[in-house]
């Protein structure tokens, strides 16, 4: 039987292949644009994740592993803060829900961890004001309403935060904030030791630009007195210059380092780093805004600080802020209640350094804190 015709575009012919040639030149340009098309659409979910995983793939070939457990558990964090940006905000809720340190019918603390800021703004994808509805429809189902901010802490900064049920609770409790009825203390690990361990330190604040390679602004002093041959002499306060006092204590120091336990009387923007590091030239550790007034670089540490964490100076850059709000206490709220102490144990960072710096914490607030920060503490 002979083979079929090729006068019928479109079917297959099973002969000697001369018809494979009008059958190649009749669909070589629809084929060709077709594939133009395809190049040209927006990637679908597959391809994208595909190119995702094969681009996190190539950037850990090229980093290989870092050996010294310090730099390991640097990297960690560093990467820890970056998802914490990118993560869905439920599971930045469950997060947050895991590190409840006390829940009533008013308030709920959580330990607040590093590198999240509290409210938005540039560059910020994900913050905890986005997640308060999520996280209170976890405690109490899906008809609750949202959590109210009671405070803010700095995004570098860890521990205690205070959340509200109810917005007039948020509103008495920012009133006591205000109105200074909240003891507040912190922790902080700091480069060099204070002189003398234990005081006031009672500057005001206020915002300046830095005249460096980089034109930013920060916060510094503008203390009332300076010395002039010798002699004190008062400065001409400037009008923006806010009232800044900060009580501080040394709990345990080395040669080149310390662990401080401070109490702010005011809360000024960065009152205590800048205290710290203009006041007492002792920054903290992982300060990388404050150490320095005229640049933004980060912070320059001591050869002997540096042997102790195991890092480089060229890995100091990802080294975290040492500061941590440790303890709260709320006067009652109801005529009924009492004081409320609220306790919160530092970060795993926070621990490892006191321990390479030589470092003691003290063992009735280390126990203290451990106990009240377990997940869904009373």
């Amino acid at each position: 039987m002979a083979a079929p015709g090729c006068s019928a575009p479109g079917l297959w012919v099973r002969g000697s292949g001369q018809c494979l040639g009008s059958l190649f030149t009749l669909y070589s340009k629809p084929l060709c644009s077709a594939a133009a098309a395809a190049a040209s659409r927006p990637l679908d979910a597959q391809r994208l994740a595909e190119r995702l995983r094969a681009q996190k793939q190539q950037q850990k070939t090229k980093e290989p592993a870092p050996t010294n457990p310090v730099q390991r558990r640097v990297r960690e964090l560093v990467r820890f803060t970056e998802q914490l940006q990118r993560v869905h905000p439920n599971v930045l809720a469950k997060a947050l829900s895991r590190g409840i340190v006390h829940q009533d019918k008013d308030l709920v603390v959580i330990n607040k961890p590093y590198g999240l800021p509290v409210h938005g703004g540039p560059g910020v994808k994900l913050c905890i004001s986005d997640v308060l509805p999520v996280l209170a429809k976890m405690l109490h189902g899906p008809k609750a309403k949202p959590l109210h901010l009671c405070h803010r802490l700095d995004k570098e900064t860890t521990g205690v935060m205070v959340l509200a049920w109810e917005k007039e609770v948020a509103h008495q409790v920012q009133e006591l904030f205000r109105t200074r009825q909240v003891t507040k203390k912190y922790w902080a690990i700091t480069v060099r030791v204070p002189v003398p361990e234990a005081g006031v330190v009672d500057i005001p604040i206020i915002e300046k630009e830095a005249q460096g390679q980089q034109h930013h602004h920060k916060m510094t002093l503008s203390p009332s007195y300076r010395v002039d041959d010798g002699q004190m002499v008062r400065v001409r306060s400037s009008r923006n210059a806010q009232l800044a006092v900060t009580q501080y204590q040394v709990l345990s120091s080395s040669l080149s380092a310390a662990l401080l336990e401070l109490q702010p009387i005011t809360g000024i923007k960065h009152q205590l780093r800048v205290h710290l590091s203009f006041g007492l030239d002792c920054p903290v550790l992982g300060d990388h805004k404050y150490s320095d007034w005229n640049r933004l670089a980060p912070q320059k540490l001591s050869a002997g600080i540096l042997k102790k964490l195991g890092l480089q100076q060229s890995k100091a850059r990802h080294l975290p802020l040492h500061l941590h709000a440790c303890q709260l206490t709320l006067p009652a709220l109801q005529p009924q209640k009492e004081e409320l102490t609220l306790l919160c144990r530092p970060p795993r960072y926070f621990v490892n350094s006191l321990r390479r710096l030589g470092l003691k914490m003290p063992s009735r607030d280390h126990s203290a804190g451990d106990e009240a920060a377990q997940p869904g503490a009373q």
